[in-house]
């Protein structure tokens, strides 16, 4: 049984009224988390230092930076949907057509509450088009029935929030040695782990230049590279180009091609088989050491084994 997506609790920018605060994120639980911002200006200054999923405004309280600011967003930030909440106080008629013109399309009306329903159903949709989850939709497409093992390791590579950039990273979100992870995809002729990591990033980083409003430097800073001089020599390590270039040839999509057709396609026999995160039958358990190092962390454990009842 192939498993399903799981909900990912994506950031969402919010400049509203103090008062409308805690019902945003009351109905963002189990869907986003809210990054509270005061001004457009400061909403504006946070899409360029992390991604996000939306940005939400009210349309009382920002309707005066909409002229400005509000279209800066939407133009600098094309892919990261703006919504305009309609809330408690009544805006203006001058204030609806100031946020149409700023080219915001998006209008929820949240004073009863089949308009936050309305939301989480525009923020799910939103959601869905990342780049991440298109990439883990892809790869269960392609690969099928597969062990639980390989989708917690492709989870982990895809994890938008919080995502790991080293072996050693990744094999500790996973409870597995990290020489251990690396030897056991060697000698099942797959990519290397690390590889699979660095083609995580690259997505990431062409879908973030669709986005006008970010820089060479924003990308850099954003994905954790040490410079973005570090980010220019990954991308011509792994691409021959400049981040000049990369930044206007490779889009998502051309990325997301590139990670199926050199990560996945060639290897769908293996990765129907692969058990990455096995305990390796008949390794010793007796001595506390070896116990230390076969245990796997509690979210790991937990996670196994849900989708091993879903396989069942």
């Amino acid at each position: 049984m192939t498993p399903p997506a799981r909900t990912l609790n994506a950031p969402v920018i919010t400049v509203v009224d103090p008062d409308e605060r805690t019902r945003v994120d009351a109905a963002g639980t189990g869907l986003f988390y809210a990054i509270h911002r005061e001004t457009v200006a400061e909403a504006h200054a946070e899409l360029k230092r992390r991604p996000v999923s939306a940005v939400l405004v009210s349309v009382a309280r920002c309707a005066h930076e909409a002229e400005r600011r509000v279209a800066s967003v939407v133009r600098e930030f094309p892919m990261v949907p703006t919504v305009a909440l309609l809330g408690t106080t009544l805006p203006t008629p001058q204030a609806l057509m100031q946020l149409g013109q700023a080219g915001v399309t998006r209008l929820v009306d949240v004073r009863a509450p089949s308009g936050w329903m309305r939301l989480r159903h525009l923020l799910t949709e939103a959601a869905a088009q990342e780049v991440e989850r298109q990439t883990l939709a892809a790869v269960r497409a392609e690969v099928g029935e597969a062990p639980p093992d390989v989708w917690c390791f492709f989870e982990a590579v895809l994890d938008r929030h919080d995502p790991a950039h080293t072996v050693r990273e990744l094999s500790g979100r996973l409870g597995v040695v990290p020489s251990t992870l690396m030897s056991r995809f060697f000698r099942a002729g797959l990519p290397a782990p690390k590889r699979y990591l660095s083609y995580a990033r690259l997505l990431r980083a062409a879908r973030l230049f669709e986005d006008p409003g970010h820089s060479i430097a924003d990308v850099a800073i954003t994905l954790r590279y040490s410079s973005p001089q570090s980010f220019s020599r990954h991308v011509r390590l792994f691409f021959g180009v400049t981040a000049g270039q990369f930044r206007r040839e490779i889009t998502g999509e051309k990325m997301l091609e590139r990670w199926m057709a050199e990560l996945v396609r060639p290897h769908l026999a293996t990765l129907r088989t692969l058990r990455p995160l096995a305990l390796k039958a008949g390794m010793p358990t007796r001595t506390p050491t070896a116990r230390r190092a076969t245990t796997l962390p509690p979210s790991v454990r937990d996670r196994r084994a849900a989708w091993q009842a879903r396989a069942r």
